[in-house]
């Protein structure tokens, strides 16, 4: 009877692994905005949240240790300017996050100003302050789970998550 009950209850916890949704934070993973589309469209409407991260594109790289925007940022983040200019119903949230190498503080300082580099470029370009929050993740919400370069490049990044409703 006792490996009877063992093979039930392997079985019922391998079922309840299936059932898991993988994709639950959606494609942007966690931190990301991946998948929200409070707006019911799809990723082909250029009026969705969805079009924005896909294709306008939600999220910045930096280089270790740095919150200055490189080309391919500010490019970038010229497109979601221009988006978020002409979308007024939507604000952001834009997410400063780093790589797991540091301490927790110095990781969220730096986050926060990852954020804040993207915040300021956004409202240089036109984009209303009141429209952007900032919050920082520092090393807590990875994209890439390992200790190698590749995984470090990935999780030191900005994401712009859009919101319904301006002026949050």
């Amino acid at each position: 009877m006792n490996s009877f009950f063992k093979a039930v209850l392997l079985i019922g916890v391998m079922g309840l692994a299936a059932c898991t949704n993988p994709d639950r934070y959606g494609a942007g993973g966690p931190g990301g905005a991946g998948g929200i589309d409070s707006s019911g469209l799809g990723a082909n409407d250029p009026d969705s949240p969805a079009y924005f991260q896909q294709t306008i594109g939600d999220k910045v790289h930096f280089a270790v240790d740095q919150h200055t925007l490189t080309a391919e940022a500010q490019a970038t983040l010229a497109r979601q300017a221009e988006w978020l200019i002409g979308h007024p119903s939507y604000s952001a949230l834009i997410e400063g996050h780093a790589d797991e190498q540091g301490t927790r503080i110095y990781n969220i300082n730096l986050g926060e100003r990852r954020a804040n580099a993207v915040r300021e470029f956004l409202i240089s370009r036109g984009v209303a302050g009141n429209r952007i929050t900032t919050i920082s993740y520092g090393k807590e919400r990875p994209l890439a789970l390992c200790s190698q370069e590749s995984c470090y490049a990935q999780n030191r990044r900005a994401v712009t998550v859009i919101t319904a409703g301006a002026g949050v």
